[in-house]
């Protein structure tokens, strides 16, 4: 059983994405996470998030072993995944490690912001989670101020715009809902009420037999 979840940033989708996964039993991949370390191997490297060819270097080197890196949850590789994100042949040097998970045995669980349209859009349930700007900013802000980040609201706000913007308008894997992926709002959800709302979309999918209904 492959699972898809889509979305913007602070949506919710990572979370649920590991909630999901255990509930079933099944692994679990944040897609985020590979271009947060490709991002974060560019600039060790010395190189920018804009230079698509620096990006490239990174994401054909990546050692898949470091996604586990706690550094990888610094906000300020936030902006830069996302840019390196935007680089086609940067999509193009990490799909096959995301089809390879996917088709892992009895399934999997991936979150990001084309695995419904591009990297499994064959997936057995697909969802698209999302809240309102001013929420998933919300969200974020609380995250890295627990984290000792003195960034302000505001400017999480205006950061989550700037990838909202880029996400959506890439010219490659271009963040959308697929036309078969369930809708989840989360903006008046906490964490638990947007679990079970996830869990009740995949179990009715799912129908009683175990397969995509």
């Amino acid at each position: 059983m492959i699972i898809a979840i889509d979305g913007p940033a602070a949506s919710g989708k990572g979370t649920l994405g590991k909630l999901i996964a255990a509930h079933y039993g099944l692994a679990h991949l944040d897609t985020g996470k590979l271009y947060r370390a490709v991002a974060r191997d560019t600039l060790a490297a010395g190189g920018s998030p804009s230079d698509a060819s620096a990006a490239l270097s990174a994401a054909k080197a990546l050692d898949v072993k470091t996604l586990d890196d706690s550094s990888l949850a610094d906000g300020k590789l936030g902006e830069a995944a996302s840019i390196v994100a935007s680089h086609p042949e940067v999509r193009d040097a990490l799909l096959a490690y995301q089809r390879g998970f996917a088709s892992r045995k009895p399934g999997a669980v991936l979150d990001g912001r084309d695995i419904g349209t591009v990297i499994c859009p064959d997936a057995d349930v697909k969802l698209f989670v999302t809240a309102t700007p001013k929420e998933r900013a919300r969200r974020r802000y609380r995250e890295l101020r627990e984290a000792g980040n003195g960034i302000s609201e505001a400017e999480v706000l205006a950061d989550i715009g700037r990838r909202d913007e880029r996400d959506k308008n890439r010219a490659t894997a271009p963040l959308v809902q697929a036309e078969d992926a369930h809708l989840l709002d989360t903006t008046n959800l906490d964490i638990d009420a947007a679990f079970k709302a996830a869990i009740d979309l995949i179990d009715a999918a799912m129908g009683p037999a175990g397969q995509a209904g």
